[in-house]
């Protein structure tokens, strides 16, 4: 049982934090602006447009920038977004975004102190976490580089569907609404 347990986890994990959607929806089909004949013969990668639902600012030029907050029919819900760079330096992320709990800190640099708070529900969501106690959020965050970015995600309990708006709290970043789909 805790092996389909800790597989049922993971498996959340990784469609949580890889579902991108229909790829061919979102993408213009070619134009003209790429005349053929020209470069290398290789399309330039361009990245599709994406929502910002909020930026939390953080320490050293840190800022995490929310894209989108989905709900699935399990009931939890995913947070995605970036993390990024916007300092003159590398920056090392704060051991403090993992939180104080001993049994997420043990599993290395993540993003497991992050909590939503409905304040209509007066309730506060902690990330979610696997039956070995690893958050089920990006783990394994070290030094971001100057201008550099990140995916990350984090994954949470999802809260009644008549909540619409909660507070992203993350430790050393100030606190950004967003709004859920």
């Amino acid at each position: 049982m805790v092996a389909v347990a800790l597989a049922t986890g993971l498996a959340l994990a990784v469609s949580g934090c890889g579902d991108e959607g229909d790829a061919t929806k979102d993408k213009p089909a070619a134009s003209a602006s790429n005349p053929k004949g020209s470069g290398n013969g290789k399309q330039p990668q361009t990245e599709a447009p994406t929502e910002t639902l909020a930026v939390l600012k953080g320490q050293g030029g840190l800022e995490l920038t929310v894209q989108s907050a989905k709900r699935d029919a399990g009931g939890f819900l995913t947070v995605t977004g970036k993390l990024s760079n916007t300092s003159d330096a590398s920056v090392a992320v704060p051991a403090q975004v993992s939180g104080n709990e001993t049994e997420i800190i043990k599993h290395g640099t993540s993003l497991g102190g992050a909590t939503l708070v409905d304040s209509t529900g007066k309730k506060r969501y902690y990330t979610l976490r696997d039956t070995d106690g690893r958050p089920l959020t990006t783990s394994g965050l070290g030094l971001i580089a100057q201008g550099a970015s990140t995916n990350v995600f984090m994954q949470f309990p999802a809260p009644p569907a008549s909540t619409s708006e909660v507070s992203l709290q993350l430790p050393t970043f100030s606190p950004g609404t967003i709004k859920l789909s």
